[in-house]
């Protein structure tokens, strides 16, 4: 299968599928300026449920997003380009994965919109040095975190 194939590969789940759609995506979601050298460009994250992350993230967050096919879906912010892909697997801070944080200048306020939303508080507000945040599961099954000074 080479890049620019039709979308019709998306039903197939294999690897080179998965790898040819997110090379696609990465060229269609390029933001009007170069990257910074060597900083993070583009992240994408496993979900069990697109359908309900792509909700969750624009309840909470006011994402929006592109689907390109039903295993594949993108998202374009001022300062990130990113993606979710269609997978049961799905690994939490606790098993090694990375933990991606937000900011909000009103904590209390995003953790509620985070509950209404159906994300899951899996550690509720704590203080560290810096500040305070918690940890969520948002309804496709990452953890993430929210932190506020």
């Amino acid at each position: 299968m080479a890049v620019g194939d039709s979308y019709n590969y998306f039903n197939i789940k294999s690897v080179e599928a998965v790898n040819v759609t997110r090379y696609n995506n990465m060229n269609r979601c390029k933001r009007p300026t170069m990257p910074k050298h060597e900083s993070i460009n583009y992240l994408e994250f496993a979900s069990r449920d697109l359908n309900e992350s792509k909700s969750f993230f624009n309840t909470v967050f006011g994402w929006s997003f592109t689907d390109y096919g039903p295993d594949y879906t993108a998202f374009s912010l001022s300062n990130l380009d990113g993606g979710f892909f269609s997978s049961e697997q799905v690994k939490t801070a606790d098993q090694g994965a990375p933990l991606t944080v937000f900011y909000s200048a009103k904590l209390d306020e995003t953790l509620n919109k985070v509950r209404q939303a159906g994300g899951r508080i899996t550690r509720d507000i704590f203080d560290f040095p810096g500040g305070r945040r918690f940890h969520f599961k948002e309804p496709g099954g990452n953890e993430m975190a929210v932190l506020s000074e």
